[in-house]
């Protein structure tokens, strides 16, 4: 079995560094200042794309980006935090299943934050903003992931806190558990997938009876 964790709302809470850095390039740049609702509305999706839905213009949407990132990358280790149990649910998940993520952050600054909480040598492989040229929902993110398992026939299953998440795995043809620990609504996630969890040490749960029933 092949696993994929999101990383924002499924296995870690960077809320507080996203926000702090998106308020800090409207105030560099003076632009007025977006609510937290609304930024938070948006978490999961590009950076590019955020800025461009919270009103900054195409031409300037990179400026604010290298920004963020010069600002995220200063705060983001002393600023983010494990989901409750999501330690848990990658050690036990990596005793039964191969490991990988899929996020649409910088994966070098995922990196750094999964080294930083001792759990990157879990994964196999992680894909970040910078590896694809369309992020999630597109499938892209999921099958260059998919690529470094070198497998075809195992089953492989995405978990993720939104509808990109979902969309993504829907549109890799691989199967989906949406978790109602982060951004998304259950209205939202129930759409793409009949499989939901409370979290992603919930998820695990499910797939390691479901590996050790099919096994037996």
């Amino acid at each position: 079995m092949i696993i994929l964790f999101d990383l924002d709302g499924t296995l870690i809470d960077s809320t507080e560094a996203i926000l702090e850095c998106f308020h800090h390039t409207f105030d560099v740049f003076h632009y007025p200042q977006p609510s937290d609702e609304a930024i938070k509305a948006l978490i999961g999706y590009p950076l590019d794309s955020m800025y461009a839905d919270l009103g900054v213009e195409k031409e300037r949407v990179w400026d604010f980006v290298a920004r963020y990132k010069e600002c995220y990358r200063k705060i983001s280790t002393e600023k983010t935090f494990l989901l409750q149990n999501a330690r848990e649910a990658v050690e036990q998940a990596s005793q039964f299943a191969r490991l990988g993520i899929v996020t649409t952050k910088t994966g070098a600054y995922s990196k750094i934050l999964m080294e930083n909480f001792g759990l990157m040598h879990h994964f196999d492989v992680l894909i970040g903003r910078e590896d694809v040229e369309k992020p999630k929902p597109n499938a892209e993110p999921i099958l260059k992931a998919l690529e470094h398992f070198a497998v075809t026939d195992k089953e492989v299953w995405m978990i993720g806190d939104t509808e990109l998440d979902l969309k993504s795995a829907q549109s890799a043809k691989i199967n989906a558990i949406g978790v109602l620990c982060g951004y998304g609504s259950i209205k939202n996630l129930q759409h793409y997938t009949e499989h939901l969890s409370a979290n992603a040490y919930e998820a695990v749960q499910y797939l390691k009876s479901r590996k050790y029933s099919h096994s037996n």
